[in-house]
């Protein structure tokens, strides 16, 4: 672990960003360029003392999971995330955590939508990152680990994330996580994670198993759907995914028609914040 180099190159990046370039409100005149130590803190997730700590050359080394959360926070490209890496004594990233690195150009564009539900995704269905709409909407998903942390794995073995789509709705929605996981699977092959997502739904799920044989391929998400919110109730929603070059990546967005009622429910989600869904009868 290079302390001085690493504590040199957080500095350097975190005044190199303005508090717009990561959604956070301007405020007030600032001393110093770029953002504040407990505003990089803030979004990496970690105490404001751990991080000035590292820019200080007296932290501890940082964990893969530290660096992830740093390299999110900072807006680094890949090069930068392994430079990143490198200089704080770990091997190059593994490839869950490159899985898991946010496309930053998607970032940029999350950054700008403080109005409306919106969130990224990896290709295996992972919610990477998501504004506080999302968060109210869809609940928080940062605890999940291992297979579960896939949406596509939870639709299969998990009754309770289902349900957010109404019943009518439910086996098109099926049909879709197959599709985009196949499409997955044919990008990254069959020794990938999503090879290990499907071999291990295979075991688990009777209908994922018969939807699979179907080999029917799709990326695109839903143009028009409802959504059912533990107490506002359905809301319509229109969506919009913008996807990265290799398509490992996407930022989908929801909005409602305005002046409609799903619009208005869609503000009060800002006010409801998280709730979390109800478990299934038993």
């Amino acid at each position: 672990m290079d302390r001085s180099t690493l504590a040199e190159f957080l500095r350097r990046r975190r005044e190199a960003l303005q508090p717009e370039d990561v959604g956070l409100p301007a405020g007030a005149r600032r001393r110093a360029p770029g953002l504040r130590r407990e505003e990089v803190a803030t979004l990496a997730a970690m105490s404001t003392d751990y991080y000035t700590r590292l820019e200080q050359q007296r932290g501890p080394q940082p964990s893969e999971q530290m660096l992830a959360s740093l390299a999110r926070a900072l807006r680094l490209d890949a090069g930068e995330r392994d430079y990143l890496f490198q200089i704080s004594g770990r091997n190059a990233p593994s490839a869950a955590t490159v899985a898991t690195h946010v496309a930053p150009a998607l970032l940029r564009v999350l950054d700008r939508l403080d109005d409306t539900p919106a969130l990224i995704l990896s290709n295996l269905g992972e919610v990477l990152v998501q504004n506080r709409f999302a968060d109210a909407l869809y609940g928080d998903h940062s605890h999940h680990t291992g297979l579960a942390r896939s949406g596509i794995y939870r639709w299969f073995t998990d009754p309770r994330e289902r349900l957010i789509y109404p019943e009518d709705d439910r086996a098109r929605q099926s049909r879709a996580q197959v599709a985009g996981l196949r499409a997955a699977y044919g990008s990254m092959g069959p020794r990938s994670r999503a090879g290990e997502l499907v071999r291990a739904l295979q075991q688990e799920s009777v209908e994922f198993a018969e939807l699979w044989e179907r080999h029917e391929v799709a990326r695109r998400f839903e143009d028009h759907k409802t959504l059912i919110h533990p107490q506002l109730g359905a809301i319509e929603v229109d969506c919009q995914a913008l996807f990265t070059e290799d398509w490992s990546q996407s930022l989908l967005v929801l909005t409602a028609a305005p002046r409609t009622e799903a619009a208005e429910k869609i503000q009060l989600l800002g006010v409801l914040g998280h709730e979390r869904f109800p478990a299934p009868a038993r």
